[in-house]
């Protein structure tokens, strides 16, 4: 991870994982803004900067695929967005620039977070 507090944005609909993944992601040193919906996703990045996005593609009303769109068309596709599914070969042909599979363990998180960091939006990578 780089030296300077990352801008994290966690997108779940499930309390439990988005506390998980904030507690991980503070524990590296991330400054971390979570939303439990798409439309409160969306609302944010509307209104933020992140230096990254990582949300879970099932969610009840807008899906993590619609919340993928915004993040691209709100910061001209610089921003690197990591999706987080249970079916994540799905997922496969995807414009996420990297898939986490749930579950996961804090060291494929940790995986992820430095390979996406590093390469930015640059191109699709998978755990």
């Amino acid at each position: 991870m780089n030296k300077k507090s990352n801008r994290v944005f966690i997108i779940d609909d499930e309390p439990a994982i988005l506390r998980t993944l904030k507690m991980q992601l503070q524990r590296l040193g991330c400054l971390v803004e979570t939303a439990n919906s798409g439309i409160e996703a969306i609302q944010k990045l509307k209104r933020n900067s992140f230096d990254l996005v990582i949300t879970d593609i099932k969610m009840p009303g807008i899906s993590g695929e619609q919340v993928l769109e915004c993040a691209k068309s709100s910061y001209e596709s610089t921003i690197p967005v990591i999706g987080i599914s249970g079916t994540p070969w799905l997922l496969s042909h995807s414009d996420f620039d990297a898939v986490l599979p749930k579950p996961f363990t804090k060291k494929d998180l940790e995986l992820v977070l430095s390979k996406v960091l590093s390469q930015g939006a640059s191109g699709s990578w998978a755990l």
